[in-house]
């Protein structure tokens, strides 16, 4: 009889590391406690957490709700241990997701699953959940960290969040007033943001055989710094625009790409036209085309293109979008306008 037989079975034996769990979620209560706002009325550690909404403030609010995950560009977090932006990519994806129906987010809750819990990468992702939600007023209220020991492989995880955002029913934003004849304006994204990496992971990994560290020089940085490129937080922009009324619609280009992303808010009878070419394609996605030899179609479907934002605005107001907009900074492209038809894109020459 070994040791282990002749004191009995513990967690521990099992893979499993409570102290190392309890680390982890003391270091995580702290971080969470820098994003509470008014309305959070419980500490981390709860069963549930609890929110009071100030509900004086509306006269009839919507809650709307959304859950995304990071997919795999985790896979490069792993590769480089850089995991401390993986957190704020998800938190700006979710947000983003309520936001195109005029949301503004209230709380945010996390998952995290690891095969073997370390605290010190569970404290760098969180803490990218907690920044994210610092940055657009989001109360990280509670989640879960899971350690399932042969479930993951040693130093993977998987990363999901879970968003509650509110709207005036008045204000919502969804599509229903689109007509043909209403522009698109295109916001500009930082990169891949967390959508096509699996096709991009499989170019720079398994057909150039990249390393994370190595530099292309045509992209000037390294592969780790062009995959790991931020997901923009478009709250800070599109949030004074809110409440006019001047927004008909707003898509947010993800997995699917303008090809399936842009039809979702459509209504019937109506279309879109795009045409590539109206804005300036960030050099990453070119790259992919040419050293991939991907089809111009499968690149419209499968990544951004460099357009990470899409507002529909009648054409006597997309003007003034521009104009408020560009007073801050911020480059606006009109790619296209709403056609009569099927709810579907179809890409134009320019």
């Amino acid at each position: 009889m070994d040791e282990r037989e002749s004191r009995g079975m513990s967690y521990a034996d099992a893979g499993v590391d409570i102290d190392a769990a309890e680390r982890a979620k003391e270091r995580i209560r702290l971080l969470a406690r820098s994003t509470f706002t008014a309305g959070v009325l419980a500490d981390i550690g709860s069963f549930g957490a609890l929110f009071r909404p100030d509900v004086a403030r509306y006269r009839d609010p919507l809650l709307v709700a959304s859950c995304d995950g990071v997919g795999t560009k985790l896979k490069i977090a792993f590769m480089t241990g850089v995991h401390d932006t993986v957190g704020c990519d998800l938190v700006a994806h979710c947000v983003a997701d309520v936001l195109v129906q005029g949301a503004r987010p209230l709380f945010f809750l996390d998952y995290l699953a690891c095969g073997r819990l370390d605290p010190g990468t569970v404290e760098q992702v969180v803490a990218g959940v907690a920044r994210g939600c610092r940055e657009t007023g989001c109360a990280l209220i509670g989640g879960e960290t899971a350690e399932m020991p042969g479930f993951y492989a040693p130093g993977e995880y998987d990363l999901a969040g879970f968003i509650v955002g509110v709207v005036e029913r008045e204000r919502l934003i969804d599509g229903s007033r689109i007509r043909p004849g209403d522009r698109l304006l295109g916001l500009r994204s930082l990169g891949l943001h967390t959508n096509g990496f699996s096709l991009a992971r499989r170019l720079f990994f398994e057909v150039l055989r990249c390393r994370p560290a190595d530099v292309i020089d045509e992209l000037g940085a390294s592969v780790a710094e062009v995959l790991l490129a931020p997901h923009r937080n478009y709250l800070p922009l599109i949030e004074p625009l809110l409440d006019g009324g001047i927004l008909k619609g707003m898509a947010h280009i993800t997995g699917g790409g303008i090809t399936g992303n842009l039809p979702r808010i459509l209504p019937p009878g109506t279309g879109a036209t795009v045409r590539p070419g109206s804005w300036p394609v960030p050099p990453v996605f070119e790259f992919i085309r040419r050293r991939g030899r991907v089809a111009e179609a499968e690149m419209y479907r499968t990544f951004n293109m460099g357009i990470g934002m899409i507002l529909v605005a009648a054409p006597e107001d997309a003007a003034a979008v521009r104009a408020r907009l560009e007073a801050r900074g911020e480059p606006v492209y009109e790619i296209g306008e709403i056609v009569p038809g099927a709810r579907a894109v179809r890409y134009l020459d320019e």
